[in-house]
């Protein structure tokens, strides 16, 4: 009992009010769980202690039974729950696998038990390699074949990938004897620790060159040049990407390969812009041919096309000429294309060009139409 009475607070252990919340409970734990931890704090007694009384606070805390009995009767509630009875298994979530990845990258009880270090070397994927490639509208409209050279690390020839100049020049490493990992055990208040890393002497790869490749110096890869054929689908556009699998840059330690990704850039067309998979062009049409009416030569991509453009066409009109667009990019038709029609009118009038104008324009009133705009001007402004 006198134990009991000398305890303090578990909510105040922890820095906590009563009312705190399960989140709360679990990250100030693990704050104070790793400043105290004995591991970082070797031979202090008083660290030791406050690791013992923050353990002892989260095991009842974290448990809404023994909580809600403690809430309910204090330190004589959750009897069995104290530090005495604790049970290690209890930290699983957010208990003592986490404070020990915090402190070790991964760690473990027990003889038997441990963790490999983050930073364990194994076969490791190749990095992927990014080109970019500038292709014509008809090339992206239409589909294309391009050889590009990439520039990628690849396996050094001269050694084949062993980094040694000769075979008998690869040894096993005598510190890790090839697994390319060393273990280190510590004893703490709560049993012996092992922890697995990368071994130092060989980095990991579980060998040592005593005399390297004089090509890639050790390195077992050099970097070289590659020609590459690209296919360049029907219908690609700006910024999308083609991706080769496995052309990227050479893996490491029997990794695969990276990838190549092809981004595509398409220069503009001298009469087309394009918006999606439709394109939208302008051409210009005399005053006579949107007047009377008239047949007129459209560009497409495919090459031209006749058009009768109605009379009384006016400047500004849009026409559509179906499946005269882009190819779909996973097929499935073609775009649109979108004519947008400008009436010309000319700089320069002969004088009989001039009188033929202006008699035409009487004869179908439009004086009088210009007279009445001007008229209604007048009675909204007036003069």
């Amino acid at each position: 009992m006198a134990n009991d009475l000398a305890k303090r607070d578990y909510y105040e252990v922890l820095g906590l009010s009563k009312g705190a919340s399960e989140d709360e409970i679990k990250k100030a734990y693990r704050k104070l769980a790793k400043k105290y931890h004995p591991d970082l704090n070797p031979g202090n007694k008083e660290a030791e202690a406050a690791f013992k009384e923050v353990n002892e606070a989260y095991q009842v805390l974290s448990n809404s039974k023994a909580r809600a009995q403690y809430d309910q009767f204090g330190h004589e509630g959750p009897a069995g729950h104290g530090f005495e009875g604790f049970d290690f298994g209890g930290f699983g979530e957010g208990g003592f696998g986490d404070i020990f990845d915090m402190f070790f990258g991964g760690g473990g009880f027990g003889g038997n038990t441990g963790r490999r270090s983050s930073g364990q070397k194994g076969p490791a994927r190749g990095s992927d390699v990014r080109y970019d490639l500038k292709i014509t509208f008809e090339e992206a409209a239409f589909g294309a074949r391009k050889e590009i050279e990439v520039v990628r690390m690849e396996d050094c020839p001269e050694c084949g990938g062993t980094g040694a100049k000769r075979r008998g020049d690869v040894r096993t490493c005598p510190k890790c004897h090839g697994s390319g990992e060393v273990s280190e055990a510590q004893n703490t208040a709560f049993g012996r620790f092992v922890n697995v890393r990368v071994c130092d002497r060989c980095h990991g790869e579980g060998t040592i060159i005593s005399n390297p490749c004089p090509r890639c110096h050790g390195r077992k890869q050099i970097r070289r040049v590659r020609k590459i054929n690209v296919t360049i689908p029907a219908g690609i556009d700006n910024d999308q990407a083609i991706t080769l699998r496995g052309e990227g840059e050479k893996g490491e330690r029997g990794g695969p390969a990276g990838d190549l990704y092809v981004y595509i850039s398409v220069k503009p067309h001298k009469l087309f812009k394009r918006e999606g998979y439709d394109l939208y062009c302008v051409i210009p049409i005399t005053f006579g041919q949107a007047a009377l009416g008239a047949e007129i030569e459209v560009p497409t991509l495919g090459g031209r096309l006749k058009y009768t453009v109605p009379a009384g066409t006016q400047t500004g009109t849009s026409f559509r000429l179906h499946n005269q667009g882009i190819q779909h990019l996973k097929g499935g038709g073609r775009g649109d294309l979108y004519v947008k029609v400008t009436i010309e009118v000319p700089k320069r009038l002969t004088e009989k060009q001039k009188v033929l104008l202006k008699e035409f324009e009487e004869l179908t009133g439009e004086m009088d139409q210009r007279k009445s705009f001007f008229d209604k001007m007048k009675d909204v402004f007036g003069g």
